[in-house]
């Protein structure tokens, strides 16, 4: 079940739920409108490695705007920071975001109950196409969890991404065994 506008007011008075900054006006019948934050990064290698710690650029949008490229991976950040710690949220592109052919995550769109940080996002674009800081970029949804939680993501203690960051963050696969 996905919580509608009222069950998430509901969440954030409790304390389930919570978005800074918030603003009423980004509540949408069942879902939250989330923006695109002042930061973007790129891979600096042309060949990634899953067993590397591959580096990053990160660079501030300009005033102007950026033109992002097809071909490129682009990871940014949610203007938003967020804690979910009853609910599983799931980011999903905005459809006007979609038809300027700009998809928000590869495969990361669901979070996990406990999940408090900034949502990296994992941009590429079908043409070239111009994105601004604070623009609308997403929605989070929220979904009902059934029986109770044993391993909240922000008690795990391999999580990769419970370090706080207002910039993009690049994967952390190489941390894992394989």
């Amino acid at each position: 079940m996905i919580l509608t506008d009222r069950q998430i007011l509901e969440e954030i008075d409790k304390g389930t739920i919570l978005i800074q900054p918030y603003d009423r006006s980004c509540l949408g019948t069942n879902s939250y409108d989330v923006h695109l934050g002042k930061y973007l990064a790129f891979y600096k290698d042309e060949v990634l490695d899953a067993r590397k710690h591959n580096q990053i650029e990160v660079f501030e949008i300009p005033e102007e705007g950026y033109i992002l490229e097809p071909g490129r991976l682009y990871l940014g950040v949610t203007e938003e920071y967020t804690e979910t710690h009853a609910h599983v949220p799931f980011l999903e592109g905005k459809s006007s975001v979609g038809r300027l052919g700009i998809d928000i995550h590869a495969t990361a769109g669901k979070g996990d109950v406990g999940f408090c940080n900034h949502w990296t996002l994992e941009i590429s674009v079908s043409q070239k196409v111009r994105v601004y800081h604070n623009m609308p970029i997403g929605q989070l949804i929220y979904f009902v969890v059934n029986g109770g939680i044993e391993n909240y993501y922000n008690q795990k203690s391999n999580a990769k991404y419970n370090q706080r960051s207002v910039y993009p963050v690049e994967s952390m696969m190489w941390k894992n065994k394989f």
